[in-house]
């Protein structure tokens, strides 16, 4: 049963025991996973194609999606900003983020262009499906596998060579008090939406895992639940960090931790640039502690509750 578990695990273990120093290198590594995500979705986008009755597929595909993320939004804000009244924010050196988008609309921007991938894949899909036939879309599902093998070895990678210490992560326990309240609100939604969706409790929590991270969900999820499941899992995470962009600016400076930690994993990255422009360089370092935490979190999670399935 955790077969599928430790065959998904492995890439990513491997490219985390790989240390680099070469920035030339770790530049490159960080455009093959950039790469590597638009490839996946692009697959992903062909296989939707592929699904019977597509249009009434689509329409319970985004259905399912503001179910999900209704839920989810409405446990991560009661749980955040439970714990935005308890904390107080401390100040902190402020790491730099190399790539992160400059502003709230090249952020947004970069998160449409993947929806826009999704859909070049459904368009792709209708155009060449009668042309060749069934076999397209078993090949785009053969080849999303294994570049997802491709990609969790090279997010292990960049994960190892972070420049995030173990011992500044565990210091700082506001992003720590953050990542851990966003991840046990979104499982606890996932349970709650799992009968909703008619999904068993295990998928539930797995769809409820991405925490923010839209192209590593979709695709953990896709490869396991279908690509229907994969499109619920990526609008759902790719919505909260659309929403966060609007919410930062709002609520950052009565409820900071709600503010920082509603992101989830795009905390460390995208919406980064919106929490230090609106909340100041203290807010930086317990943005990333949290977002980074959870992206160490996410992978596991949902391969884990995804291999309780019988």
């Amino acid at each position: 049963m955790l077969s599928g578990l430790l065959i998904v695990l492995l890439p990513l273990l491997l490219g985390y025991l790989v240390r680099i120093r070469a920035k030339g290198l770790q530049n490159l590594i960080n455009h093959a996973v950039n790469s590597s995500v638009y490839l996946i979705l692009l697959f992903m986008g062909i296989s939707l194609a592929g699904l019977e009755n597509l249009t009434s597929q689509l329409s319970r595909l985004g259905g399912n999606a503001l179910l999900l993320f209704s839920i989810t939004t409405l446990f991560n804000l009661a749980a955040l900003w439970w714990l935005s009244r308890q904390v107080r924010l401390s100040a902190g050196g402020s790491p730099v983020v190399k790539g992160a988008p400059t502003s709230k609309l090249a952020a947004m921007q970069g998160s449409l262009l993947l929806v826009g991938v999704v859909a070049a894949g459904v368009m792709l899909g209708l155009l060449l499906g009668p042309m060749v036939g069934e076999a397209l879309f078993t090949t785009a599902d053969w080849l999303a596998e294994w570049v997802l093998y491709l990609l969790l070895a090279l997010i292990g990678c960049q994960l190892r060579n972070s420049g995030m210490p173990l011992k500044q992560i565990l210091l700082n326990r506001l992003g720590l008090a953050i990542a851990v309240t966003l991840a046990i609100s979104s499982l606890l939604a996932g349970l709650a939406a799992a009968p909703l969706l008619s999904l068993s409790w295990n998928e539930g929590l797995a769809m409820a895992s991405g925490f923010g991270w839209y192209s590593l969900s979709a695709i953990l999820i896709g490869d396991q639940l279908g690509p229907l499941m994969g499109g619920v899992a990526f609008f759902n995470d790719l919505t909260r960090e659309l929403l966060a962009f609007i919410l930062i600016p709002l609520v950052i400076h009565r409820h900071t931790a709600l503010a920082i930690g509603y992101g989830g994993a795009t905390s460390m990255d995208f919406t980064l640039p919106v929490i230090q422009q609106h909340g100041g360089v203290a807010c930086v370092p317990i943005a990333v502690v949290s977002g980074f935490i959870l992206s160490l979190l996410s992978p596991p999670l949902i391969l884990f509750f995804l291999s309780l399935s019988g």
